[in-house]
């Protein structure tokens, strides 16, 4: 039987597009853990929804197309914002991220009553990678690439930004530009995943798999390539096994990686609760 899926061209589109966004996702998922603002990306991930629900009020109908472009320009209006907000240090970032992330979703929940698909709207909320289409696959595949891309070019200036933004300035890196590439990719990469796992779960795929490797090493560069293998093959893994378990993919892939975070919690030869290691230290 899993040979005959495999053999499926809509089968092995599912899982391409479980393999890259996972990967990609996994990979920028080392910036989320060394800004130390998992929050703020669920808040971000929240927001798409009422993007979602403005493009359909605006054009009448749910497509592929509006539910993307409506997430993007939601997460991006509330993300960019509060970044442009923060710049007069009188508010904090987090401060104005919750004012303007609150404001969206409560005009997402206004909207909702008015619109006659909402029971279609299920499929953003906790995503359908297996309905994935072609323009899905190449929209997934230009933002990864986009985002692996402009990363890794640009490594040693965003993460000298991350850790020292005044030396940072004192060495001519646009410290401000850099703090809104990094939100503006944050974006992307959250509504790249949002066929596969939907608004309420991408934020998964954006924190566990950099957490999980940082129960491993101290390695910086680890986060990233570490955090993308763990990504794409987990993404991967999870929707192989959610035909058998009788659960959805996208949930599925949010489960896996959520299980091999508390695994490496638990028994990381370094860091692990249940380590050898640990173990000694409690008792010294």
């Amino acid at each position: 039987m899993f040979e005959e899926l495999l053999s499926s061209p809509f089968y092995q589109r599912t899982l391409a597009a479980a393999a890259f966004i996972g990967f990609s996702n996994g990979f920028f998922s080392g910036f989320v853990i060394l800004r130390r603002n998992a929050l703020s990306v669920s808040a971000l991930s929240h927001t798409m929804l009422p993007g979602i629900a403005l493009g359909i009020l605006m054009t009448g109908y749910l497509s592929q197309w509006n539910a993307f472009f409506g997430a993007l320009f939601a997460a991006l209006l509330v993300g960019l914002g509060s970044v442009a907000v923060a710049r007069g240090k009188r508010i904090a970032e987090g401060t104005s991220l919750a004012v303007l992330y609150t404001a969206a979703f409560a005009a997402g929940v206004a909207i909702l009553p008015k619109l006659d698909t909402r029971s279609e709207l299920e499929h953003w909320l906790f995503g359908d990678i297996m309905a994935v289409g072609n323009p899905d696959l190449w929209i997934a595949f230009s933002i990864g690439s986009v985002i692996l891309i402009v990363t890794n070019l640009l490594m040693r200036p965003l993460l000298l930004t991350l850790f020292e933004p005044n030396v940072a300035a004192a060495q001519g890196v646009p410290v401000r530009t850099m703090q809104y590439l990094v939100f503006g990719m944050l974006v992307l990469a959250l509504v790249s995943s949002l066929q596969a796992v939907g608004c309420v779960l991408s934020v998964g795929l954006l924190v566990t798999p950099a957490a999980t490797v940082s129960l491993l090493t101290d390695k910086t560069s680890a986060l990233f390539w570490g955090g993308g293998l763990i990504g794409g093959i987990g993404s991967v893994a999870a929707v192989v096994l959610s035909s058998p378990l009788g659960i959805s993919p996208g949930p599925a892939i949010v489960i896996l990686l959520g299980i091999l975070f508390i695994l490496t919690y638990l028994f990381s030869p370094k860091y692990g609760l249940l380590s050898p290691k640990t173990i000694s230290k409690k008792n010294t």
